[in-house]
């Protein structure tokens, strides 16, 4: 299922990464460009300067940099194109929710994004939505780590992911809590929390569990042309 589709995309070459939010790559005319890299991430396993990637153009005459990073291809085993555009998965999550693509959330009639929420109301919750038995609060997180066919999520120490998976936990049993892991390629079939990356993020994704907080991972396949629901990957956690 098409959820979102992209704009015309510029092929090229990732030359390298700088300052976190820039990247240098080199188009199939020979041209340098600047593209802006909305990814603060260590990128891990997907950060590979020589790889063939995909920008986004913009017209917009008051932005700095013209071109966005959007994709990324790998080729360790099957050709894979990976998001890197870390302010997409939120845009294809709301079309999916409006689209009502994932069954696994069950009734709503409302959707209503960045809400306050938390401990003295100081977080925002990605995705509120309401007009079921039981306001459904939902955050997202964007995966591109992989070991194999597994998904990992987080690729490094995340003391924010930490406190929202006990904010979630905080919700309960007054309404549902999720933890969408957005998979943000098409070759992982599994998924489980990055314990070696953080052990102390497994720890309270295993307690949120026992608590009551539910786990989607969702499963995306990104195209030349947009990117397509895959549906839920296996949980591969004990």
């Amino acid at each position: 299922m098409l959820l979102y589709p992209f704009p015309p995309l510029v092929p090229g070459t990732l030359i390298k990464r700088y300052k976190r939010f820039f990247a240098e790559v080199e188009l199939e005319t020979g041209d340098l460009v600047i593209a802006h890299c909305p990814n603060t991430g260590p990128m891990t396993g997907v950060y590979l300067p020589g790889n063939r990637v995909w920008l986004s153009h913009s017209t917009n005459p008051k932005r700095t940099l013209a071109y966005t990073w959007e994709l990324i291809e790998l080729t360790d085993t099957l050709p894979t194109l990976v998001g890197t555009n870390t302010s997409l998965p939120n845009r294809v999550i709301k079309a999916a929710l409006e689209a009502k693509a994932i069954p696994e959330i069950g009734d709503y009639s409302d959707i209503r994004c960045e809400v306050p929420y938390g401990r003295d109301n100081k977080s925002r919750i990605d995705f509120l939505l309401t007009g079921g038995d039981r306001p459904i609060y939902i955050e997202v997180k964007n995966t591109t780590w992989v070991q194999g066919s597994l998904a990992l999520f987080p690729d490094t120490v995340t003391t924010r992911g930490q406190k929202h998976l006990q904010e979630l936990t905080d919700l309960l049993p007054n309404a549902r809590a999720i933890m969408l892991y957005y998979i943000n390629r098409g070759d992982c079939t599994h998924f489980a929390p990055g314990d070696a990356a953080d052990p102390t993020y497994g720890l309270l994704f295993r307690t949120a569990i026992a608590q009551g907080v539910e786990i989607l991972p969702c499963r995306f396949n990104n195209t030349l042309t947009g990117v397509e629901y895959l549906g839920l990957a296996k949980p591969a956690w004990d």
